[in-house]
């Protein structure tokens, strides 16, 4: 009796905080200002002490443990009543999953709008604004380029360069994720996908064929996820601002990715030089030996993720960046302004 009243109170909870809207002035300041910095940086220390992700563990211990449930349940009850208990497992394991996922992390896609909290102005993001930032990448790919190859990505000077930028948006500091491979590399060089932020032990996993000029910016978005910011777009936000305080490579890391959001005056061909368009010929051959179906199924999933956690674009939220980056009033040190 007791054990049901409690699986009862669990599925009343996560209907509450599925269904319910929550005031997101007061998450942002109970939750993401209050509760989740402390936790961030236990769970993220934590897992930074192995080089491997604590991610593959769970999931492979989930599958090996559904595995043994459902065959000892079958075998003693048969098919039809064992299926059913396999589905009531699954039922009580998904309530459980989604609690300590909106716990852990997933409550902060319920805070305030990072364009509500910078003095953001929609009367900037003008198309000239917009090829102004592509003329930007295309000269910083072009300037920076060779020292962006020289060596190897700095983690220490990134790390420097994105504390600094949290501190720009009036945050504080954060344990950055030790960037780490995964079991789901495979999956994640198929499925086009350049990385990960583990919602529940708050770790970073990096795909595994990354060139090392794009590593930067991607491990800057998903520490950003580690800083809270839930949305793609601001989560890309964070990360231009880290590289563009950042060495070269990550400078470097940052125009590779604006070009993508933002096509300059002229015509790619006539302004790169043949160095960034060597780079850029490696990410599109990349590209091409993916899956469709796979990019299509991790699309299609991950939209639908992103609008059951309400963000209402799904997946065309990381294009907003640009409305961010554009709109953003910055001080003469390059700082967004916050509102008061």
């Amino acid at each position: 009796m007791i054990r049901r009243a409690c699986w009862g109170a669990a599925f009343a909870v996560a209907a509450a905080a599925a269904l319910l809207p929550l005031p997101a002035p007061a998450v942002e300041r109970l939750y993401s200002r209050g509760l989740f910095p402390p936790l961030q940086r236990l769970l993220t220390s934590v897992s930074n002490l192995v080089p491997f992700a604590l991610f593959d563990a769970l999931w492979i211990a989930a599958v090996a443990a559904l595995a043994v449930f459902a065959t000892r349940r079958v075998a003693e009850r048969g098919w039809g009543r064992g299926l059913v208990a396999v589905a009531g497992l699954l039922g009580r394991a998904a309530v459980l999953v989604y609690l300590v996922f909106l716990a852990a992390w997933g409550l902060n896609y319920r805070r305030l709008p990072l364009s509500e909290k910078v003095v953001f102005d929609p009367a900037r993001v003008t198309r000239a604004a917009q090829t102004a930032l592509g003329d930007w990448a295309v000269g910083e790919l072009n300037r920076q380029y060779a020292s962006a190859h020289a060596s190897a990505p700095d983690l220490e000077a990134l790390r420097t360069a994105f504390q600094d930028a949290l501190h720009a948006l009036g945050d504080a500091d954060i344990v950055p994720g030790r960037p780490k491979p995964t079991l789901l590399g495979w999956y994640f060089h198929k499925a086009s996908i350049a990385g990960m932020t583990d919602p529940f032990l708050l770790e970073t996993m990096l795909a595994p064929d990354l060139l090392d000029v794009e590593r930067p910016f991607v491990t800057a978005h998903e520490w950003a996820h580690l800083a809270g910011y839930a949305d793609e777009s601001e989560a890309n936000f964070v990360a231009y601002l880290a590289c563009r305080r950042g060495d070269a490579t990550a400078r470097y890391s940052a125009a590779l990715v604006m070009l993508g959001y933002a096509p300059p005056r002229r015509a790619i061909s006539d302004t790169l030089d043949v160095g960034p368009r060597m780079d850029l010929f490696a990410i599109q051959n990349r590209y091409a030996h993916t899956s469709e179906t796979l990019r299509f199924a991790a699309r299609e999933g991950y939209d639908r993720y992103l609008k059951a956690n309400r963000v209402e674009r799904g997946v065309e939220s990381y294009d907003a960046v640009v409305q961010l980056i554009l709109g953003t009033e910055l001080d003469a040190h390059g700082n967004p302004r916050l509102r008061p």
